[in-house]
């Protein structure tokens, strides 16, 4: 009876090391992967994004997709200069004190064919928030991502013109990663 438990301990130990052995990593860059924001006011919006990030998708057929990203918030960008100097002061990102954000997707649920909701930690500014958003992701050779949700930047303590300034701020992730 003990040497039949150890032969299926063994066997499910052997099962979970093959499929690990499955498992594909995708490198996430500036290049491959965009994370795009709008922010909006009583007399217009503004449009901008993060140059730099770095990070990695692991798909695996035991844990399923697991996203890991660090955003270099001092590669924001906007569609004004001026705008750009002020989201990164401390009024905004305070990218001196906070250089880096950071997502890691602790949850992927599949709602469709090529349809998830993923669920992971937000950090920025110090402060960590789960967020949840729909995504379309296929993968294979290539792993594409494309998500659009909202966040409250007053979560993270950007409270910087709340009442002139809206506070939900609209997120766009792309990515198109190859093997």
């Amino acid at each position: 009876m003990r040497f039949a438990i150890l032969t299926v301990f063994a066997g499910l130990l052997v099962s979970v090391a093959s499929a690990q052995d499955n498992s594909f990593k995708y490198a996430l860059n500036g290049e491959n992967t965009k994370i795009l924001w709008s922010g909006t006011k009583a007399n217009g919006k503004h449009d901008g994004g993060f140059k730099t990030v770095h990070g990695s998708a692991t798909l695996s057929e035991v844990a399923g997709l697991k996203i890991d990203v660090e955003i270099d918030t001092t590669s924001l960008y906007s569609d004004d200069a001026k705008l750009t100097g002020h989201l990164k002061s401390p009024d905004f990102f305070a990218v001196k004190d906070h250089p880096k954000a950071r997502f890691v997707s602790t949850k992927i649920d599949k709602t469709g064919a090529n349809t998830y909701n993923v669920q992971g930690d937000l950090t920025l500014l110090g402060k960590t928030k789960q967020v949840n958003f729909p995504a379309t992701i296929t993968a294979g050779n290539a792993l594409q991502i494309a998500a659009s949700f909202k966040i409250k930047r007053a979560d993270y303590g950007m409270t910087y013109g709340i009442g002139k300034i809206d506070d939900d701020v609209s997120i766009q992730v792309s990515v198109n990663a190859s093997k």
